[in-house]
C-alpha cells in the first residue's frame, strides 16, 4: 500500500498568493477616505446623468466634483447672447438716412446765407423789393441808414451757418439724431436777421406807417 502524496507546502503557498491576485482583481472598490462606507466610484456608476454630461461637457467639472464642490459653481459663465443677424440694420439705415439729411439741410441754408448777401448789402434794394411784394406805395427817407443793418443781418447769418455746421458735425460724430439741428438754427438766425433788417423800417415813421397799414 502506497503512501498518499503528500503535497508541497511551497505549492499551496504559491497556489493561495495566486488565489489572491486573482482576487484583487475582482475586489469591491475601497471606500472613500472620508470613512463612509459607500465604495468610491471608478467607472462612473454612481454618477447622475447631470453629472455625467456635465464631466463630458466641461473637464473643470470633473475637477470640482472630485473635490465635493457643486457643478454649478463650476459652470463657466453663460456666453453672452449673440445679436440676431440684421439686428443693426435698421439703427445704420437710420444713421445714414439722418446723415443725408443733416448734410442737405446745411446745403440748403449755405445757398441761403450766399443769395441773402447781395439783397442785405444793398438794403434800399431790398426795401424797394418788400414795398412791391407788399404792395406798399413809400419810399425810405434815408436809404443809406439801413447799410449797417444789412451787414450785420449778412454777418449774423454767416456766424450762425458755420456754427451749425460745427455743432451738426459733432453730433453726427456722436452717432446722434442730427437732422433738427440745422432745421432749427435756421429757422432761429433767419428770424433774427429779419429782424434787423425790420429795424430801419421801424426808424423811418412813413415807411412803418404804411407797412403797417398793409397789416391792418
Amino acid at each position: 500500500m502506497t503512501d498518499a502524496a503528500v503535497p508541497d507546502p511551497s505549492s499551496r503557498s504559491a497556489e493561495s498568493s495566486g488565489l489572491r491576485s486573482h482576487g484583487d482583481e475582482s475586489s469591491p472598490p475601497r471606500p472613500h477616505s472620508d470613512g463612509s462606507s459607500r465604495p468610491r466610484p471608478q467607472y462612473g456608476e454612481y454618477a447622475t446623468p447631470e453629472e455625467q454630461r456635465a464631466r463630458i461637457r466641461q473637464p473643470d467639472v470633473t475637477i470640482a466634483l472630485d473635490a465635493g464642490r457643486p457643478v454649478e459653481a463650476a459652470a463657466p459663465a453663460a456666453a453672452p447672447a449673440v445679436a440676431a443677424p440684421g439686428a443693426d440694420v435698421v439703427p445704420t439705415r437710420r444713421r445714414a438716412v439722418d446723415r443725408i439729411v443733416t448734410f442737405a439741410l446745411l446745403a440748403y441754408g449755405l445757398v441761403n446765407v450766399i443769395s441773402s448777401f447781395s439783397a442785405f448789402l444793398d438794403y434800399s434794394a431790398y426795401a424797394d423789393t418788400m414795398f412791391t411784394v407788399l404792395g406798399v406805395e413809400a419810399e425810405l427817407a434815408d436809404p443809406a441808414s439801413g447799410r449797417p443793418w444789412g451787414i450785420a443781418a449778412a454777418l449774423l447769418l454767416t456766424v450762425g451757418w458755420l456754427a451749425t455746421a460745427a455743432v451738426s458735425w459733432w453730433s453726427v460724430s456722436k452717432g446722434r439724431l442730427t437732422w433738427w439741428i440745422p432745421l432749427v438754427a435756421g429757422v432761429l438766425f433767419t428770424f433774427l436777421a429779419g429782424m434787423l433788417m425790420v429795424i430801419p423800417l421801424m426808424n423811418d415813421p412813413a415807411a412803418w406807417e404804411a407797412l403797417l397799414g398793409t397789416l391792418r
